[in-house]
């Protein structure tokens, strides 16, 4: 069965979709899944163990005494930098995550990979973040 015919004999055509319509909703698509990815994508890249440490209250005094025991060969006692990097002032460099990311990879060598529990995380990062 077909439709009724117009006065020349042919099947009348859809009316055309308007073209600012389909470019509207198209934009209103993108907009809606660069909010979702931009509210989304700060906490898929953060693995377990760095929310964890995120969440905790770290302790300066302990985070020193971790330093003193792992770090201050590198670092010196003081953070002063020997073959490793100066750290004061690090915290402002780096972020949180970074901070985290860069003790526990060990990328750039010969600093080792060092994953404490995330409490004694937690801690480090206190005693880094007073470094000034």
């Amino acid at each position: 069965m077909t439709g009724p015919l117009s006065s020349s004999g042919t099947t009348p055509a859809a009316p055309p979709i308007s073209r600012g319509l389909v470019a509207g909703l198209v934009l209103a698509a993108a907009s809606a899944c660069i909010v979702v990815v931009l509210l989304v994508l700060p906490w898929a890249h953060q693995d377990p163990y760095t929310r964890q440490t995120l969440e905790l209250q770290g302790s300066v005094e302990h985070g020193a005494l971790l330093f003193r025991l792992n770090c201050a060969g590198c670092h010196g006692i003081a953070a002063q930098g020997l073959v490793g990097p100066d750290l004061h002032g690090v915290a402002e460099r780096k972020n949180q995550r970074q901070l985290i990311q860069q003790v526990v990879s060990g990328r750039t060598p010969p600093m080792p990979r060092f994953q404490p529990e995330p409490q004694a995380m937690a801690d480090l990062l206190a005693y880094l973040n007073g470094l000034v």
